[in-house]
């Protein structure tokens, strides 16, 4: 029987975070969390779900570049997606007129992340899993059908990429197991909000304590002075051997970095994340190089799997942050994750908006059970906000991220959350 993908509806739902300062940082000093929302419904009724995420005004611009996708989309048979999912995404990537506005990067992209996540949810749906065990138990052939390897080969081959997945059989079953009894390790930003107070830093952070995380993430990049104040109120809290993030926020000039970790040293940073730039993979590389052993973290911003391809090579990145709806989706993911193992460079997603903790739960459990076999180095970043606005949020225990067991990739919104947020004319919006 023929599933046609009959209808895709996209929604501009923004939750307005700015209110309270939640998401705050150097660069973003009062985001509204929003999501270019896509309902994929096919001829049988069966429907998935997927968002991209942004802060707010321009999520109208994501929504457009939804609605340009859509001819290429409607009318498909969805099996045939299913059956050769890499070639569907260079399909859709790869259209010769919306590439001019691309290729592979931007608003574009970010819509093509939602209706790709969107067909994954489906397809997990439909075979009744959660989408980080589809993967995963996925044979390694099957997993390689789904990737595009365009402009990467020449440093990681789909021979190669069959062999990572190949090794990795070995104790994927132990490690599915060990993974529902205990979850994946997690650090938290929910206390790190560059807008919150001293009082409200401390109070979190306790909290955070109590609920069992050992890792914790600062926003930087007010001053080096009032980082410095913020951060001892972390290390008073948490003590001097949990792990302290840092986060900039891309805030920093290259030298300027360089000279604010000297003085920033004195907190015992884990890492320093988006230090400049995003896009200055050379500038990351002499952070990098000058303020070892303290590790650089960046990815949230990278835009496809070519950059990524330039700043593991270059020696640009200690963590690979990838978000999964600002990459093409799922399919891109898996390869950025990928070339991150032959790199041996570890997996932390991006998680800080609204949905992305729900998706890259699934990603950090690919990457353990499918791809890198271990959680050496790896957290899942906890952000605390609009989970209960989710029909299958994230649960958390003892500070570790718990395997989603509902099928699809965690992504559906509530029913009542997309009409009271949906912008412009949702009740929490009118009733501004």
């Amino acid at each position: 029987m023929n599933e046609m993908i009959q209808s895709i509806e996209v929604l501009d739902v923004r939750f307005p975070t700015s209110r309270h300062l939640d998401g705050s940082d150097a660069m973003n000093p009062a985001p509204d969390y929003s999501a270019a929302y896509v309902v994929i419904t096919l001829s049988d009724g069966s429907r998935g779900t997927g968002l991209s995420f942004t802060i707010g005004r321009g999520n109208e611009i994501v929504v457009a570049a939804v609605k340009a996708l859509l001819p290429l989309v409607i009318g498909r048979d969805f099996r045939s997606i299913t059956d050769n999912m890499g070639g569907f995404w260079r399909d859709v990537t790869g259209d010769s007129q919306l590439r001019w506005i691309g290729p592979d990067k931007g608003a574009i992209h970010l819509a093509t992340a939602a209706v790709v996540n969107a067909l994954w949810d489906l397809w997990a749906k439909k075979e009744q899993k959660p989408v980080w065990r589809l993967v995963a138990e996925m044979s390694p052939e099957q997993l390689i059908k789904c990737l595009d390897f365009r402009f990467v080969t020449d440093v990681l081959t789909a021979d190669e990429a069959l062999a990572i997945l190949s090794n990795a059989q070995e104790g994927k079953a132990e490690r599915l197991n060990f993974l529902l009894e205990n979850g994946y390790p997690a650090y938290t930003t929910a206390a790190g909000w560059l807008g919150y107070s001293e009082e409200k830093i401390r109070r979190l952070t306790k909290e955070a304590l109590d609920d069992g995380f050992t890792a914790f993430k600062q926003k930087v990049g007010a001053s080096v002075e009032d980082d410095l104040r913020r951060g001892r109120i972390f290390r008073e809290v948490i003590g001097p051997d949990r792990i302290l993030m840092l986060d900039a926020n891309q805030i920093w000039e290259v030298d300027e970095a360089i000279t604010a970790m000297a003085q920033l040293g004195e907190l015992n940073p884990y890492w320093i994340e988006e230090p400049t730039n995003p896009d200055d993979i050379l500038g990351h590389a002499k952070i990098k190089n000058a303020i070892a052993p303290v590790r650089v973290a960046t990815g949230e911003h990278c835009q496809n799997r070519v950059i990524f391809k330039q700043f593991m090579a270059a020696g640009g990145l200690d963590v690979c942050q990838l978000d999964v709806a600002r990459l093409g989706g799922l399919n891109e993911a898996i390869l950025v994750m990928l070339m991150a193992h032959k790199f041996n460079i570890p997996i932390c997603p991006h998680g800080g908006g609204v949905g992305l903790c729900e998706y890259i739960q699934h990603l950090s459990m690919i990457d353990f059970v499918a791809i890198s076999a271990t959680m050496e180095d790896r957290f899942i970043e906890h952000v605390g906000h609009l989970h209960e606005h989710f029909v299958d949020p994230i649960s958390m225990k003892s500070g570790r991220f718990q395997a989603p067991l509902s099928p699809g990739f965690s992504i559906e919104i509530k029913g009542e959350s997309v009409r009271n947020f949906e912008f412009p004319n949702g009740r929490a919006w009118l009733e501004a």
